[in-house]
């Protein structure tokens, strides 16, 4: 349990341990004022009816983040993985392109030394020509 969760249980069952052990101070009926009458109610029973509505109140909110973060999370993972099929797809067109550019140039390089070839090839046949003569 992390020392956040283990701090608040502990503050439940301190409110516990104290409703339990003060429970007839609690149902004891009071004069309320409530602005426009007089009122007898138990008041220990008002506030804990309050601090259980609270709680709950904060348990749902907590639930409403969990949630919103998890939507999140998964939306997240989702942008992740279309942008990293992108990101493959840009890589394996790179390759691609490179592949292409690589196979023209060794054309072009194939073509060049044919013609040097050939090149060296009239210039000696030429020589040989003359020397013949």
């Amino acid at each position: 349990m992390k020392l956040r969760s283990l701090f608040m249980l502990l503050v439940l069952v301190a409110i516990a341990g104290f409703t339990v052990l003060n429970w007839s101070a609690i149902l004891t009926p009071t004069s309320l004022n409530l602005g426009v009458a007089d009122v007898q109610a138990p008041l220990g029973l008002i506030m804990l009816g309050l601090v259980v509505f609270l709680i709950a109140l904060f348990l749902v909110y907590v639930l409403y983040l969990q949630t919103t973060v998890m939507f999140d999370a998964r939306a997240n993972a989702k942008e992740l993985a279309a942008n990293r099929k992108l990101a493959d797809q840009a890589e394996a067109s790179r390759f691609t392109t490179l592949t292409e550019r690589i196979d023209r140039l060794e054309k072009d390089l194939k073509l060049a030394i044919e013609q040097s070839g050939n090149s060296v090839a009239a210039a000696i046949a030429e020589m040989d020509d003359r020397l013949k003569r």
